[in-house]
Formats: structure tokens, C-alpha cells, sequence
């Protein structure tokens, strides 16, 4: 994220006007879609509080500022009938209506959101919890415990055979859709075993010579997405016929329907892309 957003979690004494509003109703966000702005693109509101346009709310976060505004989000419990101008969308339509800054606070929000609905009971002796004055986490008053929010790991690897790709479908995509696979990390393993793991498990084979690419936060609903490469080393593909249903080795020129360019795995797979340009045709 750039440095026009400042993260924060006690808000500023003083009013400095409309504020950013990342609103959730379960899995939705309330957005502005400007009728005068690009097609299919959406705006958070900025808004002076949510509860003047008839909204319930159940419990609100400040997260921060950026660029002079307050950034806060709330999780919604009641909705007046009527919303001029505003309608709460998926957070995954989102990804593709919402760029740069605002899209990355909208899986903050939505994280937050999530966090605070999951912990509001102490886990470990059931008290109800409090936030803490000062810091993203909850505090039981009965036995101390912390619960910060949960960030979960999870490796996706784009492994490559010379100038051949290994992408795969699950049972979830879209029919004709392949992507680049990925699994979560278990307790006690390092990201790198992780994939190593995943990928003899989800198709048998063995990689060597993991790197790192990148990373992605991931917000279904809090998932850190970590990039790797990795090269092929021995092995026939086996799906297993469980995450993974089909799956093959892919050339560049040659590419199936691929995930939507917002993503890690399209980025990943534009990576192996641009260090192995399609041949051109040869001249006789």
C-alpha cells in the first residue's frame, strides 16, 4: 500500500470533516456506483457517520487515514428501505470495481469486520471480550487472554518445466479456467516445505529451487497469499481428484482462461510470461 494511507487504530480528537466509510453487511460493501465516472467502477462513500442515512451498526474500527480523511469501517445490522445512490456489493465484484488504495483497505475492512465478529467471547474461558484502547486486539477482563486477528498463510507456487508452465483447475473455477496452485501452510512447517507439500499432494511431482515472488493479502476471508517459483524436478502429473481435477503442463501462445489480472496468481503467471515470450513465427 502506498504512503497516502496511514494505519491507525485510535482515532484523531478532532473532526476533519466526511470521513471514508468501508460499511459490511456479511460479505458486501457499501459503495456509491457514480453514474458520471468510468463504467463499472464504484466509490466509498465519504460520509460525516453512517447513522444519518438510517443505518444500524454494530460495532465501528477506525483504521487509519488517508490523505487528510478518517478511514473507518463498521459492520451494518439494519438498513432503512431506501438508499439513494448507495448499493452494497461483494467484496469479489469489488475487485474489479474498486483500484489501488481502495481496493486493498476494502479486504482490510472486511477482515477487521470479520475479526470482531468471531472474537467478541473469550476462547478460552467465554467471557465477552473488549478491544483494547490502544491496539488492533481483544482483551478478555476475566483471564488476560489476547486474540489479535487472524491472518492465515497460504503458499501459491507457479512451477515451470523450461519454457512450460504447470497450471491446474479446481473443481470451483469457472469451467475452462486454470491457475497456478496454492494450499495453506500447516503448524510447525516453513512456507518453502509448504509448497513442496502441496505440490506433490495436489499433483504428484517433486520442484526444486523455491523463491520468492511476492505476496497478496487475501480477504475470504483472511488469507495471506505468499508467492513462489519454482522449478520442476522429477515426477508424472496425478491430480488428486479432490482440490486439484485437472491439470498439465502449458507453453506461452498456448494459455487456457486465466485468473483476472488483480490477483497474485495472474501475476505470477505473467512473470513466467515475460521471461518466455512466445516464439516468432520463423522466416523461410
Amino acid at each position: 500500500m502506498s504512503s497516502g494511507f496511514t494505519p491507525a487504530v485510535v482515532p484523531p480528537q478532532e473532526d476533519n470533516g466526511p470521513s471514508y466509510w468501508f460499511l459490511v453487511r456479511e460479505d458486501r460493501i457499501l459503495v456509491a456506483l457514480n453514474p458520471n465516472g468510468p463504467s463499472g467502477k464504484a466509490e466509498i462513500p465519504l460520509l460525516d457517520h453512517p447513522r444519518r442515512l438510517g443505518l444500524g451498526l454494530e460495532a465501528i474500527h477506525y483504521l487509519g487515514s488517508l490523505e487528510g480523511r478518517g478511514v473507518y469501517t463498521a459492520e451494518v445490522s439494519g438498513v432503512p428501505d431506501r438508499l439513494p445512490g448507495l448499493t452494497f456489493k461483494s467484496v469479489r465484484s469489488l475487485l474489479l470495481m474498486l483500484e489501488g488504495e481502495m481496493l486493498s483497505l476494502a479486504g482490510r475492512a472486511i477482515q477487521i469486520v470479520e475479526w470482531d465478529k468471531t472474537h467478541r467471547f473469550c476462547g478460552r474461558c467465554g467471557q465477552a471480550t473488549r478491544n483494547h484502547y490502544r491496539e488492533r486486539t481483544k482483551v478478555c477482563p476475566a483471564c488476560g487472554l489476547e486474540s489479535y486477528p487472524v491472518i492465515s498463510p497460504a503458499v501459491i507456487v507457479a512451477v515451470s518445466r523450461g519454457d512450460q508452465l504447470l497450471l491446474a483447475r479446481s473443481p470451483r473455477f469457472p469451467e475452462n479456467m486454470f491457475s497456478v496452485l496454492a494450499g495453506f501452510n500447516e503448524p510447525g512447517e516453513s512456507l518453502e516445505e509448504t509448497v513442496e507439500r502441496e505440490i506433490m499432494e495436489e499433483v504428484a511431482i517433486r520442484v526444486t529451487r523455491v523463491r520468492y515472488f511476492g505476496s497478496q493479502p487475501w480477504p475470504f476471508p483472511h488469507s495471506l497469499m505468499v508467492g513462489f517459483t519454482a522449478d520442476y524436478a522429477e515426477g508424472e502429473i496425478q491430480v488428486d481428484g479432490e482440490e486439484i481435477v485437472e491439470a498439465g503442463w502449458f507453453k506461452p501462445g498456448r494459455m487456457p482462461e486465466l485468473p483476472r489480472r488483480y490477483s497474485i496468481a495472474r501475476s505470477l503467471i505473467e512473470g513466467f510470461l515475460a521471461a518466455h515470450p512466445p516464439a516468432g513465427p520463423r522466416s523461410g
